[in-house]
């Protein structure tokens, strides 16, 4: 990827449906590319660099334009910072994993005008290093070994540990084939960093293959990471609730 240009999937406005700031108004940019594939990723098309785009002209209105990709960083920021002509919250960068993209972003992110929210599944911590000083907000997925079929933990621990110069929290997506012994470790590694970031647990949407966790499970995987952890709440995907991209 040419690094003064960006391959995206789509721009748009919308409201945050996971984690930590639920419910806030953010413009929502999806970079496509990723290094992982997740049982449960509900954006399988962000894997791969797209031939073309869509952009929302108009905050929340679904005017979606078709652009050729790869597209440059002073028209993609034209689009956003015209998103942000209404009040948000923050600009989410999301995927795919926008991480694969670094230093197209590093270029990008001078020129928005708003709060940069980091949504990533934190395997990257190069290309982390690279566009941190320039992000307000990590959202952080902990992707576990049942899910991914890999195991992830010390590029996770070095991840966290850059990213905790930063306003970070943890998610950890929980399915029906999570299992004790990974959670476990997933709430040392971040308690081992910091005991005080939070830890969301996001039970799955149950799609493709992926079944549901039980109420039971959810208060014992709570139970069990307040144990090392001061901030644990169970939120799971609220946009998909109210019909929201």
């Amino acid at each position: 990827m040419v690094s003064d240009k960006l391959n995206i999937v789509e721009v748009f406005s919308s409201i945050q449906g996971e984690g930590e700031f639920v419910g806030y108004r953010q413009v929502f940019v999806r970079l496509a590319g990723c290094n992982l594939e997740c049982d449960f990723c509900d954006t399988p098309s962000s894997r791969t660099n797209m031939i073309e785009g869509k952009i929302e002209l108009t905050a929340g209105k679904r005017d979606f334009k078709k652009v050729e990709n790869p597209i440059s960083i002073i028209d993609l920021s034209n689009y956003i910072n015209n998103l942000l002509m209404v009040p948000h919250h923050s600009v989410s960068f999301t995927g795919g994993e926008p991480l694969c993209q670094a230093e197209g972003l590093a270029k990008l992110l001078p020129h928005i005008k708003g709060c940069i929210y980091l949504e990533t599944n934190g395997t990257l911590p190069e290309e982390l290093e690279l566009v941190l000083p320039l992000i307000h907000i990590v959202s952080m997925d902990i992707k576990l070994p049942s899910i991914i079929h890999q195991e992830v933990w010390r590029q996770h621990r070095q991840f966290l540990s850059i990213a905790n110069a930063c306003d970070t929290f943890v998610k950890i997506v929980v399915t029906n084939k999570t299992n004790g012994i990974e959670f476990q470790k997933a709430v040392e590694l971040v308690a081992a960093i910091d005991k005080k970031i939070p830890l969301i647990i996001q039970p799955v949407t149950p799609i493709y293959d992926c079944e549901g966790v039980t109420p039971d499970m959810m208060l014992l995987w709570q139970e069990q990471a307040l144990m090392l952890l001061t901030d644990v709440r169970v939120i799971p995907q609220t946009h998909k609730f109210m019909g929201q991209l």
